[in-house]
């Protein structure tokens, strides 16, 4: 099972609010089970996996999808068409590799296809985030250290600049 997924799955268990989900396939097995709290929705934690590789055990330098903006501010509309850098993952959002570090990119920097944007935690691996766009930022999307979902915008991308 690739990393996307596996983070599909996981997001579709949490809304069915699940207490345990168990599934093989193939060499791969896994167990989710969910902690009660009262006032909490619970969260999935993964409490055993087998897999015959360990392909998620490696961070993984994802390829975004990228697609057209259709709707944006009036002076986002004027730059012409914006591209979306989206989340591959699951995950907690940092724009820098380390708090003491700079940002990989911030507004107004020019990026080339297959540079790194940004780092999205997921299940204790940081996984750098690849553009496979050029162009310049025009918005940053999320801020430092808050959740991302599976294919939410990131970045908006002036590919004309």
């Amino acid at each position: 099972m690739d990393p996307k997924q596996l983070n599909e799955l996981l997001r579709l268990i949490k809304k069915l609010d699940f207490a345990e989900f168990k599934m093989a396939e193939g060499d791969f097995s896994m167990t989710v089970r969910s902690e009660y709290k009262p006032g909490h929705i619970p969260a999935p934690q993964i409490v055993s996996m087998a897999a015959p590789a360990a392909p998620l055990a490696a961070p993984v330098a994802a390829a975004l999808p990228v697609t057209d903006v259709s709707a944006v501010t009036e002076a986002e509309e004027s730059t012409g068409n914006l591209l979306e850098i989206r989340s591959p993952i699951v995950g907690t959002f940092y724009r820098a590799a380390s708090p003491d570090k700079p940002p990989y990119v911030k507004v107004g920097d020019s990026i080339a296809a297959g540079d790194v944007v940004c780092i999205v935690e997921a299940m204790k691996l940081f996984n750098e985030i690849e553009s496979e766009v050029s162009g310049k930022i025009v918005k940053v999307l999320i801020e430092e250290a808050k959740p991302v979902e599976y294919d939410q915008v990131l970045y908006l991308v002036d590919p004309n600049a």
